[in-house]
């Protein structure tokens, strides 16, 4: 068996034994996050079954994946960096999921993209959790005008997501976003990583960005 398909049956097992262990019903999916790691590394999960993967920047998975999803039509493809205006058109035609919304203007721009494709994207909202100068998403204040907006536009919002801040216990952050999503009623949550995805999924988390935990560490 190969290294990559082991290594997401461990994370697996551990996060099935770590919610049984606290008595939680939660079904996670496991996004492969294959971003700068060359389809060769990639395959083995593909030829196993796997079906959610994630990428960073849209040229990188132009580049990669436009073939690979041609052949493999039940692949998932999730965008969880950050969209700049000018790639949208890009993103829309190859990805099926967005997770990283935080703005009115990127919101219409997805729209009027999906528009003009004839299809539609499922979409995240990003939310700035930790309210960090340096990091994406929304004020969580904003978010209110965001998803109406959105809802507006009849974009398939499906969720939250968040990176917490590094360095900082994420259980609080988590649970700050378990709230929000409830309270907006949504079904997916968009969070957790290779660190954290234990914490991520007791906490309802139902997206799970998790990378070098299976691919290894970049180079």
């Amino acid at each position: 068996m190969h290294k990559t398909i082991q290594n997401l049956k461990t994370i697996e097992n551990n996060i099935q034994t770590n919610l049984d262990n606290l008595n939680i019903i939660n079904h996670t999916k496991i996004i492969a996050v294959s971003k700068t790691f060359k389809m060769d590394k990639i395959l083995p999960l593909i030829e196993h079954g796997h079906i959610d993967y994630g990428e960073n920047k849209v040229q990188e998975a132009v580049e990669k994946w436009t073939d690979v999803k041609e052949k493999n039509p039940n692949i998932k493809l999730h965008l969880i960096g950050k969209l700049q205006t000018n790639k949208v058109k890009f993103a829309v035609k190859l990805f099926d999921y967005i997770h990283s919304v935080d703005s009115l203007k990127l919101a219409k721009k997805i729209s009027d993209e999906s528009l003009k494709l004839n299809k539609k994207i499922k979409i995240f909202v990003q939310v700035n959790i930790g309210q960090e100068v340096q990091k994406s998403g929304i004020d969580k204040d904003d978010l209110d005008n965001l998803i109406s907006f959105c809802k507006n536009l009849n974009l398939e919002l499906v969720g939250l997501m968040c990176i917490p801040p590094l360095n900082l216990d994420p259980l609080i952050y988590f649970k700050q976003m378990s709230k929000l999503n409830k309270h907006y009623g949504f079904i997916d949550l968009s969070m957790g990583m290779s660190s954290d995805y234990l914490v991520a999924a007791e906490n309802s988390a139902t997206y799970l960005r998790i990378g070098s935990s299976i691919f290894g560490e970049r180079s």
